[in-house]
This record gives C-alpha cells, sequence and structure tokens, in this order.
C-alpha cells in the first residue's frame, strides 16, 4: 500500500498516518480476542542507570497459563541508534508494538533528516501504548520500559507508562513484569550511582535472577540450555548487545554467590 507523501495530512508521523489513511494496518485493530484463549505472556525486564548510560535486561522466557510458552524469547529490543523498549505482557501485540515503533522512528528521521529527541520518542510511544487501550481491557495488555541515551543531556534516562499512556520517568532504575516487584526489591538493596558497567550488568542479572526466584512466571539462566538473560547498554556509542559470554559468566557469579550462602 502507498501512501502519498505530498498530501496536507501527511507528517512526520507514520503511526498517525496509519491511524488516518489505514487504521485496520495498526497491532489488532478491530480484533476482538475469545475469552477462553489464553496467549503468551512475556515477563520481566527491567533498566537501570550507571555512569556511560543505562543497561536494559530481560528474561527469556514466555507462559501460557500455567505452562512455558517459549524459552528463548526476546524482550529487549534497539528501537533507534540510541534508543531502546523492554516488553511485557501478551507476547504478539508486544512484539508488533515494538516494530510498529522502530518503523515511526525511521520514518520521522527519514522526513525531517534528524532524530527525535528523546523527550519525543517516549511520547510517540505512550500514545501507542494509549491506542492499545481497548485490547487491554479485553486482556491483551501491553505495557513497555523504555530507555534512552539523551544526547542533549549527555545523560542516560528511563520511562515507564501505566496502560492508559501515562508516561513517567524513572530517575535510577524500575522493572515491570510479573516479577517487577520482585526485581525492583533486588535493584533496591544493590543499586548506587555512578556504577560502572561490568557492576551494572552485573546488577541487572541479579536482579532477574531474584524475580525468577519468586515469580513463577520469570526465567532463570538455564545452564543445561545454554540460556541467558538478554542485556544490552544505550550510550552515547549507542545500543549495543552485552555477549551472551559475558551474561553467562555474570549468572554463574549470583548463582556460586547463593550457594556459597543460601537462602532457605
Amino acid at each position: 500500500m502507498e501512501f502519498p507523501m505530498d498530501r496536507p495530512d501527511s507528517g512526520s508521523s507514520f503511526f498517525d498516518l496509519l491511524q488516518r489513511r489505514a487504521p485496520t494496518l495498526l497491532p489488532q485493530a478491530g480484533e476482538r480476542p475469545a475469552e477462553h484463549v489464553s496467549v503468551p505472556i512475556g515477563t520481566t525486564v527491567l533498566a537501570l542507570r550507571y555512569g556511560a548510560g543505562v543497561v536494559m535486561a530481560g528474561d527469556r522466557q514466555a507462559t501460557e497459563g500455567y505452562q512455558v510458552a517459549s524459552r528463548r524469547i526476546e524482550k529487549v529490543y534497539a528501537t533507534d541508534e540510541y534508543s531502546a523498549v523492554a516488553i511485557a505482557g501478551a507476547a504478539g501485540p508486544c512484539i508488533e508494538m515494538v516494530r510498529l515503533f522502530q518503523t515511526e522512528l525511521a520514518h520521522y528521521e527519514k522526513i525531517e533528516g534528524m532524530h527525535l529527541s528523546l523527550e519525543g520518542k517516549a511520547n510517540r510511544l505512550a500514545q501507542m501504548v494509549r491506542s492499545n487501550l481497548p485490547m487491554a481491557i479485553q486482556g491483551l495488555l501491553v505495557v513497555p520500559l523504555f530507555a534512552g541515551y539523551d544526547l542533549r543531556r549527555s545523560e542516560g534516562r528511563i520511562f515507564k507508562y501505566d496502560v492508559a499512556g501515562g508516561r513517567y520517568e524513572e530517575t535510577d532504575y524500575y522493572s515491570i513484569g510479573s516479577g517487577g516487584k520482585d526485581a525492583r526489591s533486588s535493584l533496591k538493596k544493590v543499586f548506587r550511582p555512578g556504577l560502572g558497567e561490568e557492576e551494572a550488568v552485573q546488577v541487572a542479572v541479579e536482579g532477574l535472577y531474584d524475580a525468577a526466584d519468586e515469580d513463577r512466571g520469570t526465567g532463570g539462566p538455564d545452564f543445561v540450555r545454554g540460556i541467558f538473560p538478554t542485556v544490552k547498554l544505550v550510550t552515547a556509542a549507542g545500543v549495543q548487545d552485552v555477549s551472551e559470554e559475558r551474561v553467562a559468566a555474570a549468572c554463574k557469579v549470583v548463582v556460586q554467590a547463593r550457594q556459597a550462602n543460601p537462602v532457605p
């Protein structure tokens, strides 16, 4: 489908363009899920600030009722060069929203010839979350956690959202999902301002480990299958993946510490 860009209603927002010209192409538009159908649910994700920017991390498990729907789902995505989003909720709609958001930011950059400000990105994502409210009421909940490096302020920033699209900034760390509260409790004990990169990755992994220890929906590190959390860094150098080898090593440190001092 072609969208002529010389029309008066064509602006820099791809999301607005779809709403006006082809609303049926928006994720889940006009669909009503059957009440008895269960869908894969993604949990738990977190973000924390450190000296160079923000660390974002998420476990790899998705659940469907009392069953494991997937052990290798990705919940942390780069949305452009300097921002990333982590998702919790109904896996399908979450992933569709991420893809639409990625397209929204790329579309803005092509039309305007510049990056959207971090505040602008956070506001655009809030608009998308708000548009999903009817589906959220029906059970297809989508709640993202957004982080980016603000080039104007030379610092990493974290934004959380409510189901109605309300946008709130967190100064140090936050976590969402079924294990979000447990992860936040863990971060509260070990987080401190100005962490180095290795320390921040270790703190993020420990937060997810504590969430998995208390929440049945959150998957812990799986040394048998070689499945470990997804961890990304958002800095002035852009969004970077933390290698699986580094994440596995951080997981081993947590496990060894717990074995040395087991908690009942």
